[in-house]
Order: structure tokens, then sequence, then C-alpha cells
């Protein structure tokens, strides 16, 4: 069973090699659409020189999330896509149970759903359960829709960045779908998106709705014996930024008054609020 991953990326160069490489290897294709980047994103997918990668270079547009997706579904041919995003780092174990079970069960499945964690300030703090608000499949937290099966009639994405989801032929959320089909798997990645993607607030600001996922806040210390995803230890070319950067005083300042203000707001004011897609 050929498993595909699509990976759509603008101003990534802080973690797209991370993101690819934890990835490649058990994937049988990787299509990248580069959606106008100018920094140093389309360098660093090109030197990773992977007969696997199929690179587009689109032109400069307004973000249209539906219109983008659906266009790189329409030219997938394998069974299943992994749906991937340049600030998602997976575990080894991770993508190869995704993976693994695609290629045993897939057949008689739809879609896979795994938790996620999401870092914060750095790579050294992340976001606890309570800011978890996405909802999927009757589940509320930190977690992804992450690998979808092709052969769903009709299957299509619209909406835009935020509101985007997967749909049948008759409109219904995949997630909605035959409960089933879809497959809850311990099978967790690192989120970066509350991190700096591109080096520069210039490569930052470009991006669609990319200021809004900027948070400043004390997360949780992540253990000692906390086992990051390996490809954090591969030899990696000297262009590579490093992930283990920490924040300046100004933005240790910053959160330090805001996050008793979003601790109270999620426990007092958004219990019971859900979203996401």
């Amino acid at each position: 069973m050929e498993i595909s991953a699509h990976l759509v990326v603008k101003n990534e160069e802080n973690f797209v090699w991370y993101s690819v490489m934890s990835v490649i290897d058990y994937v049988d294709k990787l299509l990248i659409w580069d959606t106008g980047s100018t920094d140093n994103t389309l360098n660093i997918i090109e030197k990773i020189n992977n007969p696997k990668i199929i690179l587009k270079k689109l032109s400069p547009i307004n973000f249209d999330e539906g219109k983008i997706r659906q266009l790189m579904l329409d030219a997938t041919k394998s069974d299943w896509f992994i749906v991937l995003d340049a600030d998602e780092i997976w575990w080894d174990g991770s993508i190869q149970l995704v993976t693994e079970t695609i290629r045993n069960e897939g057949h008689q499945l739809e879609s896979i759903v795994v938790p996620t964690v999401n870092m914060i300030g750095d790579m050294f703090h992340f976001q606890g359960n309570d800011a978890g608000r996405y909802e999927l499949a009757g589940k509320v937290g930190h977690f992804g829709l992450r690998a979808i099966n092709r052969k769903i009639p009709g299957l299509h994405g619209q909406g835009e960045h935020g509101v985007f989801m997967w749909a049948d032929q008759n409109q219904t959320k995949i997630e909605s779908r035959d409960q089933k089909k879809i497959k809850f798997l311990d099978a967790s990645y690192i989120h970066t998106t509350h991190l700096k993607r591109s080096d520069t607030l210039e490569g930052e600001k470009e991006v669609y709705k990319r200021a809004k996922k900027l948070k400043y806040e004390i997360g949780i210390e992540v253990p000692k014996d906390f086992y990051y995803p390996e490809v954090f230890f591969r030899t990696r070319p000297d262009f590579i930024k490093s992930p283990w950067e920490t924040p300046d005083p100004k933005y240790k300042f910053i959160a330090s008054i805001e996050t008793p203000l979003k601790k109270f707001r999620r426990r007092y004011l958004m219990k019971g609020v859900k979203h996401g897609y």
C-alpha cells in the first residue's frame, strides 16, 4: 500500500529540515509545495536531494489552503496520504507506527488521529492539556488528523486556513464519518507552531496568520528524561539552525505577564469551548 506525504511551506527555514527528515524514510513520496518562500526554505529543501521529494514552486499568491490542498490531493496517486506541516517533527517510533498501521490495516480504515506535543517558548517547554481545544472525532485536546485514505468517496478539502477540513461527497467531515474506521494511535509528534519558524521578523510577517501563532507564554518544563525526536540528534548540514535556542529576555518578560491571564481564561472563560480542523 503506497503512502505519500503532503507538505505546504512558506518561510519555514527553522524546522523544515527536521520535519522532512523525520518522515522521509517512512513514506513512498513527499510532495512539497512552496507558496512563495523568501527565506532559506527552498535552498534547504533542494539540498536534501532525495528522489522521494517532488518539489513544486508556486508563484507568491494569496494563501488559499482549501484550493492548494485540493490541487495537491488531485496530484496524488497513493492509497493513503499523511498531512505534514513544516512545524511537525516526528519520533521514529511514531511515524513508523502510523505507516505500519496503514500498510497492515489501511484497507479497513479511513483516517488516523494522533496526539501532539505543543512546544511553547522553546524546545524545553510545552503547553499543558488545558490549552488543547481541538475537537476530533469526539476527543478534545492536542490532537491532529494526520493520515487519510484517499479512496473515501468524494474526498476533498474545503475552507480557509483555521477552518479547513477534509470532507466526503456529502460534505461530511472525515472525522464525523464511521467512527470504527477512525484509528487513534499513541504516536505523537512535536509541534513547534508557537515557535519562530522563519529566522527573521519579516519572514514571519509574510505568512498568513503566522503572527497569531507566536505565543508569549511560560510553558511546562519538559522532564529531565524527556526523549526528543531522533532527528534532532542526527548529523545535520552546517546551514541548518540548531533547535535548542532559548527565548530572549524580552520574550520572557512578556510571557511572565501574559501567562497568568491565559491560564485564568482557559480555566474559567474557555471551559467547554472547543475548536479544530
